[in-house]
């Protein structure tokens, strides 16, 4: 009896799955027209075939295949199977290897994978039904452009946080918390101590969860509530809406995030190890927390944390132990073997640096051609991806190859620097000891200890 496994796929689904239980229904019957048994039936309902992202179904079927549980695949039409060429050709190779010689269309065909001809065939459907869907995302993006331009709201099921679904039209309970949100921030109050405001007077996100302050942070920056309409990350016009608030105060909103990331902080550095002590109990970091006459970090259970709550650790004494162990490691031979190939790095990262560079200034002679006039918003937008995408992959090259040059000068001179450590300021300690410590994994101490236990303390060296 020949074990066949049936595939049905849609891209998009209301929410009744009517389109996959029809393909499965058509599969089954031409199944049993062969005297076939359907050894199971593998459906990825409301899922890409285009986008790139995982199909569970997809792959849970190619990994029986390629055990051998399979000896056929049934499917409605190819473009259900995948619209990616790259994806049928690995299709191919799995159902190959497993010598599964019939992959049968509802609507297409029979194909032998392992004859020329019919391999020919299916490749040809694979590059039809990427063409199709390539097609499609150009119309689709054009719309979107053309839509943007003219000011009017994109489409989409949710609504934004102060308008109503036909995202016109303001809802005035909400307009009301856009507006002292706004306000308070620009007279200098922090998104932690907003987020925090918003959960205590039980005001909740338009999906019914708690404010977290990226999200906070995301609605204050966004062009929308200032009657601008954004696409792609730029202001392309006026909306068709009202603004909830003025421009002059959304530059100024921008203007304190850009100051608060240009700074880093708000306050002098406290705290010789922020980042880098995660809890035992739950894996997340621990962060810092001031009482009146003690510092500590802590596993926080806070919607922005989420940690378990349930660790704590007095400040001074692990750092103290974490950097006798820092300023040990930074003598040993170990530590100056292991950063013996650094130099290759540097020669790289110059390189990619002076690539990072020349980029970015073939971004800025772009936007001065566009404030000529010389060329259309499109043509810029379309001119400015493939640099955009060049700098993002630089920079991602560049951050896996630079390491930190903290030690410079110090590995072998533990005792000198060992003299000089209480007079080095608190940033540049920190960033010694994150040059050496990947991170520290604290367990739970015992209840009334008046000591640090060293053993709580575990550290992950990254050197």
């Amino acid at each position: 009896m020949v074990r066949a496994a049936v595939y049905a796929r849609i891209s998009s689904d209301d929410g009744t799955a009517l389109g996959v239980a029809r393909q499965v229904e058509d599969c089954h019957r031409l199944a049993e027209s062969l005297g076939w048994e359907v050894a199971e039936d593998y459906v990825d309902n409301d899922v890409s075939a285009y986008s790139g992202k995982q199909r569970p179904s997809y792959r849970r079927m190619l990994d029986d295949i390629r055990d051998g549980y399979r000896d056929a695949v049934i499917v409605y039409h190819a473009d259900r199977l995948t619209r990616r060429p790259i994806e049928l050709e690995q299709f191919v190779d799995v159902v190959t290897d497993a010598k599964v010689r019939h992959v049968k269309f509802v609507a297409g065909g029979d194909f032998d994978v392992g004859n020329g001809d019919g391999l020919m065939v299916l490749r040809m459907l694979g590059a039809v039904a990427a063409n199709e869907s390539a097609t499609k995302s150009r119309r689709v993006r054009r719309k979107m452009d053309e839509v943007a331009a003219a000011g009017r709201p994109h489409g989409g099921a949710n609504r934004p946080f102060g308008f109503e679904p036909d995202k016109i039209t303001h809802r005035p309970d909400e307009v009301e918390v856009i507006r002292r949100l706004v306000a308070r921030y620009i007279a200098g109050e922090s998104l932690a101590s907003l987020t925090a405001w918003l959960a205590e007077a039980g005001i909740v996100t338009i999906a019914g969860g708690p404010w977290r302050t990226s999200t906070l942070r995301s609605l204050l920056r966004n062009g929308r509530i200032a009657g601008l309409r954004e696409h792609r990350g730029e202001v392309v016009a006026r909306a068709v809406w009202e603004p909830i608030i003025s421009e002059a105060d959304r530059d100024k909103v921008l203007a304190r995030m850009a100051d608060a990331a240009t700074t880093g902080r708000r306050t002098p550095r406290r705290y010789l190890l922020s980042g880098l002590l995660r809890c035992s109990k739950c894996g997340h970091k621990l962060y810092s927390s001031s009482r009146a006459t003690s510092r500590r970090y802590v596993c926080s259970s806070s919607p922005d944390h989420g940690g378990c709550g349930r660790l704590t650790i007095v400040a001074p004494p692990v750092e103290e132990l974490i950097a006798d162990a820092v300023l040990y490691r930074l003598d040993t031979p170990e530590l100056a073997a292991a950063l013996s190939g650094r130099a290759t790095n540097d020669v790289q990262s110059a390189a990619l640096s002076e690539t990072l560079a020349a980029d970015r200034a073939q971004l800025d002679e772009l936007a001065a051609v566009y404030a000529e006039k010389a060329i259309t918003v499109r043509e810029w937008m379309e001119a400015r991806r493939p640099i955009e995408a060049r700098i993002s992959d630089t920079e991602r090259r560049l951050s896996r190859l630079t390491g930190s040059h903290a030690l410079t000068g110090l590995i072998g001179n533990g005792a000198e620097l060992r003299a000089s450590w209480a007079g080095l300021n608190l940033t540049r300690q920190a960033a010694i000891v994150a040059a050496v410590l990947d991170h520290a994994v604290i367990a739970p101490g015992t209840s009334g200890a008046r000591e640090l236990d060293a053993a709580r303390v575990d550290p992950i060296w990254r050197l």
